[in-house]
């Protein structure tokens, strides 16, 4: 079950959504779905979700969404450059106008010096326009850290509708 916080800032972007009569896809991996989960659990989301792309593993994030086996080995699977691309895969095989993607280590173990546990990134983008990406080191266990990536993706997803 959803946090009611959470679900309140699902149904505040739908709502963004549908007024400006947009549609969205999620590309995620660290979150395992829960950004796509936390949307479709508000009624008369189907007006604006289009798809949900949970690319676990590097050969899903290669197959599913395009993004390069030599940049995953190059930069990491927890990279700018993956988050990018991500959004970028999902624009493209969602027809999608808005993609929220995210990358991470949510722990409790995964994590190195240069790549700790509660490190995500987060990317969002509309066709046609910019893609957004951030960088964040969430505090607490796994299930905080995926928690506050729905809700950090979700404010990402609000600055591009601003």
């Amino acid at each position: 079950m959803l946090p009611e916080s959470t679900l309140a800032e699902a149904a505040a972007l739908l709502a963004a959504l549908q007024a400006r009569h947009l549609t969205i896809a999620t590309a995620e991996s660290c979150t395992g779905g829960l950004i796509a989960a936390a949307l479709t659990a508000i009624p008369g989301s189907s007006a604006s979700v289009l798809a949900g792309f949970v690319t676990y593993s590097n050969e899903a994030k290669t197959s599913m969404l395009g993004v390069p086996a030599e940049m995953i080995e190059r930069f990491g699977a927890v990279s700018e450059e993956v988050a990018r691309r991500m959004v970028e895969g999902a624009l493209r095989a969602s027809g999608a106008q808005i993609v929220l993607a995210c990358t991470g280590v949510a722990g409790p173990g995964g994590g190195s010096l240069t790549k700790p546990v509660g490190l995500v990134w987060m990317g969002v983008g509309q066709r046609g326009g910019a893609i957004t990406t951030e960088h964040r080191i969430f505090p607490g266990d796994r299930a905080a850290i995926r928690a506050e990536t729905v809700r950090h993706s979700f404010a990402m997803a609000h600055s591009l509708l601003a």
